[in-house]
């Protein structure tokens, strides 16, 4: 039951924050303190310990198969946080479908963390009707979407409070760039290309 209130709050808080609550899109403060960050790492990649590593998690596919970060290292990862019931994560869903089938043999994998969208099925039949081709996300058991939400805004020093929020992690798994808010495929590219 206090699992249940507390994903309502959440719910709340996320529409109130971010989705629909503003057209303004804006840029992560992640961009502005890494700026520097990223700029050092092009010159020399020995010493990263400046750097923010993505935290590894475990959620589930749609098709129920566990899903670890880590088994990814070695891939450009487009993470995206995302609702099925966001209007702004709805409009960015052809770009990224446009970036994935692009660029997956480049070495990206754009993979979509979806937040209170429903169950495993409800999510499949919308990625279908959308022809969702990249990796989406959700619940193991109950609540672990949150908990990775609450992992990732620990991590970037930042809450993740609106949706959608894009990371891009790294060969080497470390989180260079984020965006609040939707971006278009050329965007998106502009930023991944020095990764890929």
């Amino acid at each position: 039951m206090q699992n249940n209130i507390l994903i309502l709050i959440i719910c709340i808080l996320l529409i109130a924050a971010g989705c629909g609550a503003k057209d303004e899109i804006k840029q992560s403060n992640l961009v502005n303190k890494n700026t520097e960050k990223v700029e050092a790492k092009t010159k020399s990649t020995e010493d990263r310990s400046h750097e923010i590593k993505a935290p590894d998690f475990k959620l589930a596919t749609l098709n129920g198969q566990e899903f670890n970060l880590s088994d990814f290292k070695g891939k450009v990862i487009l993470l995206n946080f995302w609702g099925t019931w966001c209007p702004p994560c709805r409009k960015e869903i052809p770009d990224l479908i446009k970036l994935q089938s692009k660029h997956n043999q480049d070495g990206l994998e754009i993979v979509g963390i979806t937040l209170n969208s429903g169950s495993a099925s409800a999510i499949q039949k919308f990625a279908d009707k959308k022809n969702i081709n990249y990796t989406i996300l959700t619940d193991i058991d109950d609540d672990e979407t949150y908990l990775v939400t609450l992992k990732y805004g620990r991590a970037v020093g930042q809450q993740i409070s609106a949706v959608p929020t894009t990371l891009i992690i790294d060969r080497e798994g470390y989180i260079v760039k984020g965006y609040i808010g939707p971006r278009s495929e050329e965007v998106f590219y502009e930023d991944l290309k020095e990764y890929l």
